[in-house]
């Protein structure tokens, strides 16, 4: 007996989640029956059992006569995009290949990829004008076309400007199996409330098929207002106020610092606060020395038999906030970011 066979296919390049399968014949060259027995696959792939000469389903074992020949089938659905190679291995009684591994390989490329997907910028002005952009690639057959793009958490929208434009062939040549995509453009616009900006940005693509391209722009917007005080981290732009015990409750003192030409129109008035039982009151404002600079201090208190909260600022516990309606012209809200639990 003696086996013929071709061991190995490359199924190329191949979209995310989509499934390629390919057919191994085992063929008889032999003058005594063949016994082919299924062994181990690779965890990720599928194997079929063997099919006889006439197309039946022949089980996990099977004894192909001489001249006869069998079929067995891997399939692979794209995943985890890269490169990958899936294996399927079967033991047969001739002494010269008693055992053959079959394998598929190829290259996995997603339906889109966004380079960055999280856009970054430093020192916002609060006039605006900060720019970001990033690179949505494709790689169906078809060139993609933006059916919708629009800021995913709503609340000062206008903040944004939000554009896109097709990108040109030798901005994705280098991509690996990117056929397309496009470009897009966002810019922080004046009257962005100072402190960290989180937005969530949706694009709409058609492919032909529909899909959903998801990136995020963060942001620290600084102007004319700055804070200082006791728990102000200002590398992190949060308030540390940490776990406080609900028995003895707290008190802080924050400062907002105002300088500039619009100094003297600054009134803050707390329009929010997160968590509820927490407190904050503004204090009457007063020049630093000579320096043209205006200071405000902030009572912030969490009083005692406070109910229990996180908002130590995690995905699971988001931080607390202090919003502030400030009066100045081209900062008119301040976001403080608030890191505090409230325990028992």
């Amino acid at each position: 007996w003696s086996s013929d066979v071709c061991s190995s296919d490359l199924f190329g390049t191949m979209p995310e989640g989509s499934e390629r399968r390919h057919a191994f014949v085992i063929r008889n060259v032999g003058q005594a029956p063949l016994k082919i027995t299924r062994g181990a696959t690779s965890c990720s792939c599928t194997v079929s059992d063997f099919e006889d000469t006439e197309g039946g389903d022949a089980g996990g074992e099977v004894f192909v006569p001489p001249g006869g020949n069998t079929v067995l089938r891997l399939m692979w659905r794209g995943k985890n995009g890269g490169p990958f190679r899936q294996h399927a291995t079967v033991f047969t009684n001739d002494p010269r290949r008693p055992e053959i591994e079959f394998a598929v390989e190829g290259f996995v490329v997603p339906v889109w990829k966004a380079e960055p997907k999280a856009m970054v910028l430093t020192g916002v002005s609060s006039q605006g004008g900060a720019k970001a952009t990033s690179m949505i690639l494709t790689y169906g057959p078809e060139q993609p076309t933006v059916e919708s793009v629009s800021v995913a958490d709503p609340e000062n929208p206008q903040i944004l400007s939000l554009a896109t434009r097709p990108l040109e062939p030798n901005e994705y040549r280098g991509e690996r199996g990117a056929t397309g995509g496009v470009m897009l453009e966002v810019e922080v616009l004046p009257g962005a409330p100072l402190g960290p900006l989180h937005k969530t940005i949706h694009v709409d693509l058609r492919l032909p098929e529909q899909a959903r391209a998801e990136l995020t722009l963060d942001a620290t917007v600084a102007g004319d207002l700055a804070l200082a005080g006791p728990g102000w981290d200002s590398s992190l732009q949060v308030l540390k106020l940490g776990t406080v015990s609900s028995r003895t409750g707290l008190h802080s003192q924050l400062f907002i610092t105002a300088k500039g030409p619009h100094r003297e129109t600054v009134r803050p008035v707390v329009r929010e606060v997160v968590p509820s039982s927490m407190t904050v009151e503004v204090g009457e404002g007063a020049a630093v020395g000579k320096s043209g600079v205006m200071r405000f201090p902030l009572t912030i208190s969490i009083p005692p038999g406070s109910q229990a909260v996180n908002h130590l600022g995690s995905s699971q516990a988001p931080a607390g906030r202090i919003v502030l309606d400030t009066g100045h012209p081209e900062s008119p809200s301040m976001t403080i970011p608030v890191s505090v639990a409230i325990g028992q």
